[in-house]
């Protein structure tokens, strides 16, 4: 009988363990879908304007064609990154890179312009949500997910120090990425500056604001989320109409980013239908 126990725990634990390994995998193979690399193929995916988040290129690396490569990136507007030889092995599997290698994304970005227009569109005032350097894709992930269930019209996000539209921020955002602006600047303080002269007023979540319970957040609004470790940037913050804060009664002093996202986006969504 006790054989017969251990036998079936055993069986239980490594059906178990299975499961969990076809799964990651699975989810490592995805993955793989994100990563081009080598020059041809890099190249091709740039001429076809395949959805591109940045090119990374080993340091120093300037032989053949790699130089017309990275003219190309940038005439196209991609980020370009020099790293360590090694992470490119790493990211490829050791697959033959030959200096170089594009990360995918898993939709073309959106201008601004796009989120303008689909406010537009229904007749509402612009809902923006800024992200201020959010580099873990899951909380990039659950952010727009939220922005798409509250009625946001659109997220902003900046091309350096980004979490990119990878398979697993769509994966987190349970295909809301397919439905939501996700619209790519090169400097959110400038964006910020842009958004308030089309008449939006810009919050911004930080320890030292308002109640976010007391602020009036009706009428054209863009929310900025700082990122998880150091919160909104000085100069981002620089640029907000107000500072609000999350009252905490228990002994952490801050949540995580898409969870104050979350409270203050349904908060805005509140006030909108008032």
């Amino acid at each position: 009988m006790y054989k017969e126990k251990n036998d079936k725990r055993f069986n239980d634990r490594k059906r178990d363990f299975d499961d969990r390994k076809k799964s990651f995998e699975a989810e490592e193979k995805e993955n793989d879908k994100d990563i081009i690399f080598g020059r041809n193929s890099v190249t091709e995916a740039i001429k076809a304007g395949r959805p591109i988040d940045s090119v990374m290129v080993a340091r120093g690396e300037r032989s053949g064609s790699i130089p017309k490569i990275l003219a190309d990136a940038k005439d196209a507007g991609l980020p370009i990154k020099e790293v360590d030889r090694k992470k490119l092995d790493f990211m490829c599997g050791h697959g033959n890179h030959q200096g170089i290698i594009a990360v995918g994304a898993v939709k073309a970005y959106s201008t601004v312009e796009d989120i303008f227009d689909t406010a537009e569109e229904r007749g509402e005032p612009p809902f923006i949500i800024v992200c201020d350097e959010i580099e873990d894709p899951h909380n990039l992930g659950a952010i727009i997910r939220t922005a798409e269930a509250a009625g946001a019209h659109g997220v902003i996000v900046p091309k350096r120090r980004s979490a990119s539209l990878s398979f697993t921020v769509s994966k987190t955002s349970a295909g809301a990425v397919e439905f939501m602006h996700v619209a790519r600047v090169t400097n959110i303080p400038q964006t910020l500056d842009e958004l308030k002269e089309k008449g939006l007023w810009v919050y911004c979540a930080d320890m030292d604001g308002e109640p976010f319970y007391n602020a009036n957040l009706k009428g054209a609004v863009a929310l900025v989320i700082g990122s998880e470790g150091k919160g909104v940037g000085r100069l981002v913050k620089e640029k907000c109409d107000v500072v609000l804060s999350m009252p905490m009664k228990g002994k952490i002093n801050s949540l995580n980013a898409s969870v104050a996202a979350g409270i203050l986006m349904y908060e805005i969504s509140k006030q909108r239908d008032i």
